[in-house]
């Protein structure tokens, strides 16, 4: 999942919130635990972790889901106003406007993971990992053109796995339309199949629009005009969806 990095944890305990003598802002072990459920909704303790404050809401932050992670975050913003008081100088509005939008990004993060498919190649392995890692450094859009290779690259190897020939240059509708017709897990979809059949043209419909996306409003190559945040993430989610389908039904 494309939670927060560790430079982006930093940023918000030492430079937004900030630390005096291993205590985190004005926390108080009781304050901290209900800064959770007061600020950000959730029910988390603290107070199983060992450590200061800070300490223990850093490993909070790590081992918590990027949705959760959003909420903490958007949690610190209220609590830690940028008005307030005897406030470190390194919170400033610049810094107040990065964690609205890494609260964002957190939010349409990950809801739908990258596949860990059971057919794969070399390229669509370091294909997924970009995705991943560019999520997590640079947001959506950087990930577009990677979850396109990584979704071109395992259409193939599904068809190289099945002895279904297919052109180098065909796209992945072509690739989706071949494997439609010839694998044999695809053959038998169950007592709705025809209705089924309406999903996959419609996903037809999705792999088809994908290429013009990625060729002319992603960072695959020097477009001006590049997607929003957003609707970045509606690519790189309806690809993982049709994904997942495909996996579960292909192993």
């Amino acid at each position: 999942m494309a939670g927060l990095s560790n430079p982006d944890i930093m940023k918000i305990v030492n430079r937004y919130i900030g630390v005096t003598g291993g205590y985190l802002g004005d926390f108080s072990y009781r304050t901290h635990a209900d800064f959770y459920p007061e600020y950000c909704n959730l029910d988390i303790n603290p107070h199983p972790l060992e450590g200061t404050t800070r300490e223990r809401f850093i490993e909070i932050l790590k081992i918590s889901s990027p949705d959760v992670q959003a909420n903490i975050v958007r949690g610190v913003l209220e609590r830690f106003p940028i008005v307030a008081e005897n406030k470190p100088a390194t919170r400033t509005q610049e810094l107040f406007d990065e964690l609205i939008e890494i609260a964002r990004r957190l939010e349409g993060a990950s809801p739908i993971a990258t596949p860990d498919p059971k057919t794969t190649s070399v390229i669509v392995e370091r294909a997924i990992s970009d995705v991943e890692a560019l999520l997590q450094s640079n947001g959506a859009i950087s990930g577009v053109d990677r979850i396109h290779t990584a979704l071109h690259g395992y259409l193939q190897a599904v068809c190289d796995s099945e002895k279904i020939t297919y052109a180098k240059d065909d796209s992945m509708a072509k690739l989706f339309k071949s494997l439609r017709q010839s694998h044999p897990a695809l053959q038998n979809l169950g007592s709705r199949s025809q209705d089924i059949e309406r999903v996959f043209q419609s996903f037809a419909s999705v792999l088809d629009a994908l290429n013009p996306i990625r060729n002319n409003a992603s960072v695959a190559h020097p477009n001006n005009d590049l997607l929003e945040k957003d609707e970045a993430m509606l690519v790189i989610n309806a690809a993982r969806t049709l994904w997942h389908y495909l996996d579960a039904k292909f192993g």
